[in-house]
């Protein structure tokens, strides 16, 4: 099943919150992103029924493989753009932000090069 960007922010914002905390619920990403409840539930239910994610019964978000896989994937890609244009002089926040933007839509055979070039810096 392929999946929509907001799909693969949801994913990463799970993977770097479980990295920081140890456990997520949606009232963890709801907070962190900044979206409703309501949305939060939705993507969530949508993200579940992809097989990308459990949820336990006390509510707490467990990334299957696959969406493990695409979370690694999105914030690698994340993090290295993110240097790449910090290097050539982006602020941090203008490159995170572009970083954000660019790591869904990127190709892996660019994002590899790219990914080369960062290893060099």
């Amino acid at each position: 099943m392929a999946i929509q960007e907001s799909g693969e922010m949801y994913l990463e914002t799970i993977y770097v919150l479980k990295k920081k905390t140890g456990s997520v619920r949606s009232i963890d990403i709801s907070e962190h992103m900044g979206y409703s409840k309501p949305s939060v539930s939705r993507a969530v239910g949508i993200l579940k029924d992809g097989g990308y994610i459990v949820i336990d019964p006390k509510g707490y978000i467990e990334l299957t493989d696959a969406g493990s896989e695409l979370a690694k994937k999105i914030f690698e890609r994340h993090t290295i753009l993110s240097k790449v244009l910090v290097s050539l002089g982006v602020s941090e926040k203008t490159a995170s932000d572009d970083a954000c933007r660019i790591e869904h839509v990127i190709s892996d055979e660019t994002f590899s090069a790219i990914k080369k070039y960062a290893g060099s810096l």
